[in-house]
């Protein structure tokens, strides 16, 4: 992942895969060295939830991002996927 191929997701809304429990989705405002900057955020963390990672992008693509943090710090090295969220597909 390069600084260059996220530029076309910057002021878009994502979804930051991780190799934690951790999923992001939120407005990308900055990609920058080793960290991605997010705002209007809804951090879910997956291991506190029945609810499938995939369900739950495609709920907040359905009913919208329930944001629960105004700004986050995302350490590139934990990402492992970024898409945006307009590109999930519902089924």
């Amino acid at each position: 992942m390069t600084l260059e191929s996220l530029a076309p997701f910057v002021g878009q809304n994502v979804v930051v895969d991780t190799a934690t429990p951790l999923v992001y989705i939120g407005r990308l405002t900055e990609a920058r060295g080793d960290v991605l900057l997010l705002a209007d955020v809804d951090v879910h963390d997956r291991s506190e939830s029945q609810t499938s990672k995939e369900v739950y992008v495609m709920e907040a693509k359905k009913l919208g991002i329930k944001a629960n943090r105004r700004s986050v710090i995302v350490r590139s090295d934990v990402v492992v996927s970024i898409s945006l969220l307009d590109e999930v597909i519902v089924y």
